[in-house]
């Protein structure tokens, strides 16, 4: 029996779990998350508890099990309080613009990069170089701030780049000079 999939996830006062076939809907302060739910696994809301159960022990309902569970927990929390990932920007001339829903980011190219802000997110820039984003989804969150992320990575010989708030970039030493 999985471990985390047999604890039974508490629901917190202002958050509502319901379940409608094979779906699962999350409602709370922060915004609606819905789940589709495969057919081996059984979600049952009990009071203010949700009970997640498989309905047979082949290999792929074990591994759901646990998956599951975790995921409402996520969108549970998601709906009450939010995810957030904040993000710094290091490098002359890189900064970040918020212009509508449009994230434009200079990072040390010939253009301009304009990034799209994908519904149920919401990015604040905070001077030129902190990037905030933030949801109820925990995934969307982390693959937003990933994203932009991706446009330019700290690279390790002189750390420009974008990289999460607090994270370390090993440097390396350039060339040597004979």
């Amino acid at each position: 029996m999985s471990r985390i999939g047999k604890m039974p996830l508490t629901i917190p006062a202002g958050v509502e779990v319901s379940l409608s076939g094979n779906v699962a809907t999350v409602k709370g302060p922060k915004g609606q998350s819905t789940l589709n739910i495969p057919s081996q696994i059984e979600v049952k809301v009990e009071g203010s508890q949700v009970v997640v159960d498989r309905q047979n022990e082949t290999k792929e309902s074990r591994a759901l099990h646990g998956t599951i569970r975790n995921t409402l927990k996520n969108m549970v929390l998601g709906v009450q309080s939010g995810y957030a990932k904040e993000l710094e920007i290091q490098g002359v001339g890189y900064k970040a613009v918020l212009q509508g829903r449009i994230l434009v980011l200079s990072l040390g190219f010939s253009h301009e990069i304009k990034y799209e802000i994908p519904e149920g997110i919401k990015v604040e820039v905070a001077g030129t170089t902190e990037v905030k984003v933030s949801g109820h989804e925990k995934a969307l969150v982390g693959q937003v701030a990933a994203r932009i992320r991706a446009f330019s990575p700290a690279e390790p010989y002189k750390g420009k780049g974008v990289r999460y708030k607090g994270e370390q970039v090993r440097r390396k030493e350039g060339k040597a000079v004979a």
